[in-house]
């Protein structure tokens, strides 16, 4: 076992990651350790653009974006950390401008923008273009950009190092654990201050946008330390999924004025959101297509309906949405300026995570109780800004200003706090449990058990739900939890060890779906992207409150805590 010490350890290399591990390191020693190469990071496949509202285009201002993510969010959104999103996004912005990100340029220079989703000017009252966008590459722009000015600015980086563990001890985050991909070793990383930014967990799903990493051990790892998960019911399923595939076609077709088709060629959210009509929120639009897929106006039948690009000029198409086009060739063989999309819903983004407050730092109850030395930012995290269902762009948004801000106040505690010292044995956890799996001699495969939680969570844990189904899924999970007790690992060695790191993923997966299967239960209400057909209604008066789940004595014990509102009271969202 190797001991590295530094300053400020930041886990996950991704966008959060990398801009917080750029601000700490203008002021302290640090180091990101990540189980991918970090230009690998989920933040590259994000498309669209970012939200700010820089008015280059259109007059905007930031409360109407503030307005416009707390109405996203179903009033469930923390109003003090969504004002800190939508003030903050201006300047984030125009820092990574400065650091050299491309962004798409108007005529006279300044940064592009386009619609998006759920953006409106004069709170409400129409759509506005506010996402700042470099073609349909703007996630892929911003992970290169920040990665460079890292390099540039010393970070050190520790690649393909999987981490295991997280170092508590009285209260005080001490470090991590991690084990080394290529060589099997286990290394202890001792630090002041840990920063997760490990993306999100959509692989409890089987149709979802996530890649194959995305796993959610960064949940499951404080979950086990005894740290709460925040509002887990809430998982966004986005629109525009490709069909069967689940990759991503983004919202920017619709911000570039593409349309939702029925099997009648109906353009069919005029009756669903009839102000925004195909830019309505995410939530909005997953439910139309799913209710018009049951109405039997489905494609031919089939779980799916179209997005039509086809009367945007093709010249546009090439420019402002080149990968989708790319995309759309490679795996259907058509051209999207002449034959619409097949799309349907896809599992995408993880609203509820580890809670934090406004400078990153992890809370870990219901009276927000910080645990020293511990942050958290990008979809890991729960500040909340995103409530019950998160406005389009806002997650590359919520990437820089809270990992930013997490960067920034981790710099700040390290110059004012000596290094605590390890516990006795600090990979005790670690190494137990890389043995325990790596000896499992039972009949049980990985592979099989993490196929039937996708269809379990994809059957009664999607975008309708409702009591039967929620419990038929729990006890299924419960099934599988117990199943997971008795793997067959057949790679015994060290080096590159996929298949029980792969176990490993599978343990936070069944963690988290228990969870968010457990919240979405207790929840018996409508609200953002969890809709319980049973209580079709948003119930202000028992549920204007965010969950806490704990892991207490292997069993889940559920808290909640309040909303905080500034500006906006719940109105009923209009469309």
């Amino acid at each position: 076992m190797q001991v590295h010490t530094y300053d400020a350890i930041v886990v996950g290399a991704g966008g959060a990651g990398l801009m917080a591990a750029l601000h700490a390191s203008r002021q302290v020693k640090t180091a990101v350790i990540s189980k991918l190469y970090p230009t690998r990071s989920h933040t590259g496949t994000a498309q669209g653009g970012i939200g700010a509202a820089l008015g280059n285009v259109e007059e905007d201002h930031w409360e109407w974006h503030a307005f416009d993510t707390v109405k996203g969010s179903d009033y469930l959104a923390d109003q003090d950390a969504v004002e800190v999103l939508a003030r903050e996004a201006i300047e984030n912005v125009i820092e990574l401008e400065h650091m050299g990100l491309p962004f798409n340029r108007t005529a006279d220079g300044r940064i592009d923008q386009r619609r998006f989703g759920g953006h409106t000017r004069n709170f409400g009252e129409a759509p506005v273009k506010r996402a700042c966008y470099a073609a349909d590459r703007t996630g892929h722009m911003i992970m290169q950009t920040l990665y460079q000015q890292c390099i540039k600015n010393n970070v050190t980086f520790y690649d393909e190092y999987f981490v295991l563990d997280l170092i508590v001890e009285d209260n005080i985050c001490r470090g991590v654990v991690a084990v080394c991909i290529d060589t099997g070793e286990l290394h202890v990383f001792h630090s002041k201050a840990v920063l997760f930014a490990t993306g999100g967990c959509g692989k409890m799903w089987k149709i979802t946008s996530n890649a194959h990493s995305l796993t959610g051990e960064g949940f499951a790892i404080p979950y086990r330390r005894g740290i709460p998960l925040e509002d887990m019911e809430f998982y966004q399923f986005h629109p525009t999924g490709m069909y069967r595939l689940g990759i991503l076609l983004t919202e920017a077709i619709r911000g570039e004025g593409g349309v939702f088709r029925n099997n009648e060629g109906e353009r069919f959210m005029e009756r669903y959101a009839p102000t925004l009509k195909d830019l309505a929120s995410r939530d909005v639009c997953s439910r139309a297509i799913y209710l018009e897929i049951r109405a039997g106006r489905g494609i031919n039948g089939k779980d799916y309906v179209y997005l039509d690009a086809t009367h945007l000029p093709k010249e546009r198409i090439e420019k402002s949405l080149a990968d989708i086009a790319d995309f759309v060739r490679t795996y259907w063989g058509i051209d999207p300026a002449k034959d619409p999309m097949p799309v349907q819903p896809t599992a995408h983004y993880a609203m509820g995570g580890i809670p934090t407050d406004l400078n990153a730092q992890v809370v870990v109850d219901e009276r927000n109780t910080p645990l020293v030395g511990f942050y958290a930012a990008g979809e890991c995290a729960c500040v909340s800004v995103h409530g019950a269902n998160r406005l389009g762009t806002n997650s590359l948004v919520d990437l820089v200003v809270f990992g930013r801000r997490g960067g920034r106040a981790m710099a700040e505690f390290c110059q004012q706090t000596d290094l605590a010292p390890l516990p006795k044995e600090p990979e005790g956890w670690a190494l137990a449990e890389l043995e325990r799996l790596r000896g499992s001699s039972g009949k049980e495969r990985a592979a099989d058990i993490r196929s039937a939680l996708q269809q379990t969570m994809m059957d009664h844990v999607s975008v309708f739900r409702e009591n039967a189904g929620l419990e038929t899924a729990l006890d299924a999970i419960k099934e599988l939890q117990e199943r997971y007790r008795h793997l067959h690992i057949d790679d015994r060695g060290r080096r590159f060890n996929t298949e029980i790191l792969e176990a490993f993923e599978l343990g936070s997966l069944l963690d988290l779906a228990e969870v968010t299967t457990t919240a979405a239960l207790a929840r018996t209400e409508s609200r953002g992207a969890h809709w319980r057909e049973d209580f079709p209604k948003r119930d202000d008066v028992n549920w204007l409150k965010h969950s806490l789940a704990y892991r207490k004595n292997g069993e889940i014990v559920l808290k909640y805590k309040p909303v905080t509102i500034t500006q906006w009271q719940p109105k009923e969202r209009v469309y």
